[in-house]
């Protein structure tokens, strides 16, 4: 449906997989397919939290729309505000392919600057979903609880089955 927008919504776990792989939880994978039309992941950094962000191709046309908003809102509260800066962070985001089963490859400098590991957290955030290194979360203040919570919990039952194979 043109038009639309694609919500994310939901979360989920993984842990590092063999051949250096990740897998984009299925509460997240048929939005993404949908969005971008075939199996590719965007992702790039958070502007203010240290995670990364993750959304289908589709949202790209929404940037021009939300930079201007940004600015609007900038000149409203009289703050400076570098669109050519804003424009550079957003449009910079990684494509990744992804196969049928959500198994994907981080990009090396995409992890090293969320911080990443061998575990990730997703959490949906409507038209977008937050991709983070459990530590970098647990990090956050008392305000994240329930997701710091649930990341714990997905993390435990993971780790424990894992531990069974």
């Amino acid at each position: 449906m043109a038009g639309r927008p694609f919500i994310y919504n939901g979360q989920g776990f993984s842990l590092l997989r063999d051949k250096n792989r990740f897998v984009l939880p299925n509460a997240f994978r048929p939005t993404v397919r949908e969005s971008s039309g075939k199996d590719l992941l965007c992702l790039t950094t958070h502007d203010r939290w240290p995670c990364l962000v993750g959304f289908g191709l589709s949202r790209i046309e929404e940037f021009e729309d939300e930079l201007k908003e940004q600015q609007d809102m900038a000149i409203r509260a009289g703050k400076d505000f570098d669109a050519d800066k804003r424009a550079s962070d957003i449009y910079a985001s990684y494509e990744v392919p992804f196969d049928g089963s959500g198994r994907f490859v981080l990009p090396e400098d995409l992890a090293a600057l969320a911080g990443v590991t061998d575990q990730l957290y997703f959490r949906g955030n409507g038209r977008f979903f937050t991709v983070w290194s459990p530590e970098s979360l647990y990090e956050m203040d008392d305000s994240w609880k329930a997701a710091q919570t649930a990341c714990k919990s997905l993390a435990a039952k993971d780790l424990a089955k894992a531990g069974r194979k």
